[in-house]
């Protein structure tokens, strides 16, 4: 059996990220792939560290049951009571997206974010995810073995994408990748403040360009890249703002990935001068397309079921359909995508 080296690159999107969850979780039973690098953007930076650490303690299976524990924690953050009146009412997750957006506590809530500061809160601010990230073995999470790990933030006062690897991640620097400016406070690190990477880098791909790593990179996205209809509603032109403002790095990445694909083709730039990197992706638009920012700030656990087993379908076919394209062709058509 032919092994098929991969990089593996994790958009961040909220509670969005369990859609990744089950992606990853199916292609960790795929014997024939090697996981060589991850590069990961807030909930993707907390999908990655859980992988590599369950990976190092367990191998895939590890990787999988640590994978399964981040997303209980993370969904036992919820409103249990509020899931199961949506439980009882048999919404469809479209339903409950549309729910919550028109709920009068969500809608008090997003006014509120958008009046005050997390720094208005004093000493009774926390971090909801506090927890959960001090709860990674980071001994495990910075080895030097396993997948090279790659964490993105912003850099508030420069604005440039931070890369955080090696010994240089930790609790804070996970803390900083999920770090929504209008909900939690700028996370420090040795004296600079950092705020959600998918501003400048969702999630980045050039670490990935490293010529050690294999020319694969599989982005598994969860923000939609495109939506028929034009917005019209209030909530549906800040839903499509956040979509596009957290994909408009990634589309950057991407197109110079093809410009370069161009140039090899045409032998402009000799073979072997820059990477020709192969792009494969993992999506689901059209479950994303019925979902809502809502979906994402709010972890209501039967949610993150219905996007794991999503995950797992939408990994499923990549798999069925373009196992044999790694390390041989791209999967994703860049030129068609910028054309």
């Amino acid at each position: 059996m032919t092994t098929k080296r991969i990089n593996l690159a994790l958009q961040g999107g909220g509670a969005h990220g369990a859609f990744t969850w089950g992606a990853l979780d199916r292609i960790l039973q795929e014997p024939s792939i090697e996981i060589a690098a991850i590069s990961g953007t807030s909930a993707g930076a907390l999908n990655a560290a859980a992988l590599k650490s369950g990976m190092l303690e367990g191998g895939a299976s590890g990787a999988r049951e640590a994978l399964d524990a981040l997303w209980d924690k993370v969904a036992k953050t919820s409103t249990a009571g509020f899931d199961q009146w949506f439980l009882h009412a048999q919404l469809s997750p479209s339903a409950i997206s549309q729910a919550l957006e028109f709920s009068p506590v969500k809608m008090f809530a997003d006014t509120l974010s958008r009046m005050s500061s997390p720094y208005s809160s004093g000493p009774f601010y926390n971090h909801p995810l506090q927890t959960i990230v001090e709860g990674f073995n980071y001994s495990e999470v910075c080895a030097s073995e396993g997948p090279a790990l790659y964490i993105g933030a912003t850099n508030v006062r420069s604005g440039k994408v931070k890369v955080f690897q090696g010994a240089q991640i930790g609790p804070d620097a996970l803390l900083a990748s999920a770090c929504l400016p209008t909900l939690f406070r700028a996370v420090e690190i040795d004296g600079e403040a950092y705020w959600d990477g998918g501003y400048t880098g969702n999630p980045p791909l050039f670490p990935l360009f490293d010529q050690a790593l294999p020319e694969d990179i599989l982005v598994i996205n969860i923000n939609p890249l495109e939506r028929d209809a034009i917005p019209t509603t209030a909530q549906a032109i800040q839903n499509r703002i956040n979509e596009i403002s957290f994909n408009s790095s990634l589309l950057r990445e991407l197109r110079a990935i093809s410009f370069v694909q161009r140039l090899i083709g045409d032998q402009t730039l000799q073979q072997g001068s820059m990477k020709n990197v192969h792009v494969h992706m993992i999506a689901d638009d059209a479950l994303m397309t019925e979902l809502s920012v809502a979906t994402k700030t709010v972890a209501i656990p039967s949610i993150l079921l219905a996007l794991r087993e999503a995950g797992t379908r939408a990994a499923d076919a990549f798999l069925q359909a373009h196992l044999d394209d790694i390390g041989e062709k791209s999967s994703v058509n860049l030129q068609a995508m910028f054309s």
